[in-house]
């Protein structure tokens, strides 16, 4: 079955958004992902921003800015996203082993220039915007009260493979 990478986008204007910000690490306890849903960006502090509100309950897709996922390395950051239907997360950067662990958990981790993330944020002066990803093209389809944008990005060979499987579990069982 084909992954589909499509929905509505949460956006999160800020740099350095960490895992502590993603899952506060009292709740690093919990021996289920499920346990961990309603925590989703507890203790993250943006104007506006509310995390039991409905705009995070139906977002599919986060886009942020610089050094998302910074801090303490921890696989429950993504997992938190996976649990809550987030699949994919749109930043100009990544902490490294939090963009891997996105991977590993079969979720879409895209790196776009600022002035594309820029163009992204812009966009939602036109309304809701969802996103569409193509992943064997590598293209972002973003789309906002009849205004269509498309961003290409990169990604590697054995990223995309992970994604496709489902995350590194599934691949490894379908390799060796």
């Amino acid at each position: 079955m084909e992954k589909i990478f499509k929905g509505p986008a949460i956006f999160l204007d800020r740099n350095d958004i960490n895992t502590d910000e993603i899952i506060p690490a009292k709740y690093l306890t919990e021996i289920t992902k499920e346990a961990l849903r309603p925590y989703i960006l507890e203790d993250l502090k943006l104007d506006g921003f509310d995390p039991a509100g409905d705009e995070l309950k139906n977002a599919r897709v986060v886009v942020t800015r610089e050094n998302f996922g910074c801090g303490s390395s921890r696989e429950h950051a993504p997992w938190v996203f996976e649990v809550n239907g987030v699949h994919t997360i749109i930043a100009q950067s990544y902490a490294r082993i939090f963009r891997q662990n996105t991977f590993n958990g079969g979720m879409l981790a895209i790196e776009l220039p600022k002035e594309d993330v820029d163009a992204l944020f812009a966009l939602q002066e036109k309304g809701s915007v969802t996103i569409d990803v193509d992943l064997d093209a590598q293209v972002v389809h973003a789309s906002a009260g009849g205004l269509k944008s498309d961003f290409p990005f990169k990604i590697s060979e054995f990223d995309k493979a992970l994604v496709k499987a489902g995350g590194w579990v599934e691949f490894a069982d379908a390799r060796y």
